[in-house]
């Protein structure tokens, strides 16, 4: 009987023990069902059998795939996620005059030249690390420490002038609202998104604001949520995930971080890891479009009008390359970007990444901050999402950590990381399929499209939006369910 009982403690601790490496992966597959059963069964992934990667480029660029919310059920999950003001969003925009008129005051507020905009980044980067970063040894997440940079940085770029310490708080404070209940490790706040919010009207309010904005955004609320969403949610989210995925890709691989440092000046090389990161950890994971006519490419590929295609950047990214799960930056001394499978700010016909130029060059500037400063440990996973926000070590260039204590501090990084996945794969589950069903129950894009035209025009005899229940919109079903973007 000693022995028995013996044997089975045994089993039960070796079963408690192992959860950390099975038991995420099972959720995630159980978040994913959950979701598409709440869902409903919408949108075909692509690529897939029918449409390869030679053709994903060709039917994600076809003109008829421009629709961008009215009429797919995933558009109310999203609007939900980037509320308020989804409406008003340059990504949710359907096509037509007033996405033409937003998209060119984004591209407009984001130009500059590149010498000015590296020196922007490089002296926010160099200021919030210095801030928050004054030790010679920090545990860090590295997505953390780069919202405040891009916080700063965007402020900058939208008002011409420096960003006081309270506005920035203000804005990753909202920035974190959004990207935490994307991510399903928070629910939203939405009077922490509203704090922003009434800023951005003040300052409008004021006429601080050293650009015009388009005609087409009627009044001052939907203007105050065009620069929130653009560049308060999107921008600094996006900006912070792409240089938490680039830093800790560096934390990773130290010989490519020690060849980095000692070269700062050497763009082609760096540029080549920015490039390998990219297509490792695309920031997107399913992009989706409707279609507004029927589209043939020939053969067995044909979709109707309605149809919610759901491209898929990491499956895409995977294919037409040697070794695809290899991280091996020299592989962009072999191939050409332009000619490989690799669309990091989507495609040019089909409403790229308005910062598809900006990007690498402040990502360079930043990195050049963190690299003049700081040598990068890690032992954590790297997945596209990385909900864990990039857990890493910075120890101060000069200063000497033994070796043995950062072996233990990567080993507990290790350990945290396994235990943390855990307890975050049951927050994600719960707390996603409560977003999920009360996205549903809340219909945003249906109800605003039942009272709205595509260009926010109300339509003859509606009432307006919200003050009736939701208009039921016909859905238009795949063969295979689009995947949560998790």
């Amino acid at each position: 009987m000693t022995v028995g009982k013996t044997v089975r403690q045994a089993a039960a601790a070796a079963f408690v023990l192992s959860t950390p490496y099975w038991l995420p992966k099972a959720l995630v597959g159980l978040r994913v069902r959950v979701f598409a059963a709440v869902n409903g069964p919408e949108g075909v992934i692509v690529p897939n059998e029918t449409v390869g990667p030679e053709q994903f480029a060709e039917l994600y660029a076809h003109p008829a795939a421009d629709g961008r919310s009215k009429g797919a059920g995933l558009s109310d999950l999203f609007w939900y996620w980037l509320s308020p003001g989804p409406e008003v969003h340059q990504e949710h925009l359907e096509p037509g005059p007033r996405y033409d008129a937003v998209a060119r005051t984004t591209v407009s507020i984001l130009a500059g030249s590149s010498a000015q905009l590296s020196k922007a980044a490089a002296d926010c980067a160099a200021r919030v690390l210095d801030e928050l970063v004054p030790g010679d040894v920090e545990l860090v997440r590295l997505r953390d420490l780069m919202m405040p940079v891009w916080a700063e940085f965007f402020h900058g770029l939208v008002f011409h002038e420096p960003c006081p310490p309270g506005v920035r708080e203000l804005i990753t404070g909202n920035a974190e609202d959004v990207v935490n209940s994307l991510k399903n490790t928070r629910l939203r706040h939405m009077g922490r998104r509203a704090r922003l919010t009434r800023y951005l009207l003040r300052r409008l309010a004021a006429g601080d604001l050293p650009h015009e904005l388009p005609a087409e955004l009627s009044g001052p609320r939907d203007r105050a949520h065009y620069l929130q969403g653009a560049f308060f949610n999107t921008a600094v989210v996006q900006m912070s995930e792409a240089m938490a995925h680039l830093l800790l890709v560096l934390a990773q691989h130290p010989d490519v971080q020690r060849r980095l440092a000692a070269h700062p000046e050497d763009d082609h090389d760096l540029g080549n890891v920015i490039n390998e990161t990219l297509r490792m950890y695309p920031l997107f994971g399913i992009a989706h479009r409707i279609t507004s006519a029927d589209i043939d490419l020939g053969g067995d590929v044909r979709y109707p009008a309605g149809t919610v295609l759901c491209f898929d950047y990491p499956a895409y990214h995977a294919t037409g390359y040697e070794d695809p799960d290899v991280f091996d930056p020299g592989r962009w001394d072999r191939i050409s970007a332009k000619d490989a499978h690799h669309i990091p700010f989507g495609v040019a016909a089909n409403r790229p990444c308005p910062a598809w130029r900006l990007s690498p060059v402040v990502m360079r500037a930043a990195t050049r901050e963190v690299l003049a400063r700081f040598t990068l440990h890690s032992s954590v996973s790297h997945t596209r999402p990385i909900p864990h926000r990039a857990p890493c070590l910075l120890v101060r260039r000069g200063h000497r950590l033994p070796a043995h204590r950062r072996a233990a501090v990567l080993a507990f990084l290790r350990v945290r990381d396994r235990w943390e996945d855990l307890g975050r794969s049951l927050l994600q589950l719960g707390l996603g399929t409560w977003m999920v069903a009360d996205a549903r129950r809340l219909r945003m894009a249906e109800t605003y499209f039942a009272h709205h035209d595509t260009q926010g025009n109300p339509l003859p005899g509606q009432q307006a939006a919200g003050a009736a229940g939701p208009a039921t919109i016909p859905r238009t079903a795949g063969p295979s369910g689009c995947p949560y973007p998790h």
